[in-house]
């Protein structure tokens, strides 16, 4: 059996907002496909667009306490000094990038590529990729447990209920058509 490469992600607050990608990024870190990281910064955010959306702050706060409970290990701290030590087109990325500095990541998973100057992130070994290529990055590095992964997030959904089919439309029409079209193959 082949392993993946387990790289160590940050995830930027545009990836983690949408609910399926969401779930998809869980789900592959779950299954060890590789190892996620955020901090309190991206939960901020994340936490503001839920409340903008209309989720309620209590649900909204049980949510990122969730899923920092489920990966206690993910949450970079200390990185803050490095915030102001950084150069992006949008001040309001740095976070991100000293986050991924911090924790010796080697990429950070956003859709907003263009405020993630590649010249730039490599002179910190690092590298953006958005969330459709990042997995299908991962599902060609590891075919079986990627489809577990899949699997299991749709069994997850019981309210309500999704087949796989359904749920790879959901993928392609949350800018997942790629990874979607993958597994699509291979199931």
């Amino acid at each position: 059996m082949i392993h993946s490469i387990r790289f160590t992600c940050v995830l930027d607050t545009n990836v983690f907002y949408p609910l399926w990608i969401r779930d998809l990024l869980l789900w592959f870190a779950y299954h060890d496909l590789y190892t996620p990281k955020w901090s309190k910064h991206i939960f901020d955010e994340w936490l503001e667009v839920m409340i903008r959306k209309g989720i309620p702050e209590e649900e909204a706060l049980k949510r990122t306490e969730k899923v920092n409970a489920a990966f206690p290990d993910a949450l970079v701290e200390n990185y803050e000094p490095l915030i102001a030590t950084l150069k992006l087109p949008d001040n309001k990325d740095k976070h991100v990038l000293a986050a991924a500095i911090k924790t010796n990541a080697n990429l950070i998973v956003t859709n907003n590529l263009k405020d993630f100057p590649e010249a730039y992130l490599s002179s910190f070994g690092l590298s953006a990729k958005c969330a459709d290529d990042f997995f299908t990055d991962i599902i060609d590095l590891n075919h079986e447990k990627s489809i577990k992964a899949f699997r299991d997030l749709v069994l997850a959904k019981k309210n309500p209920p999704y087949d796989e089919l359904e749920v790879l439309d959901i993928f392609r029409n949350n800018g997942l058509k790629d990874t979607a079209d993958y597994l699509h193959a291979l199931i």
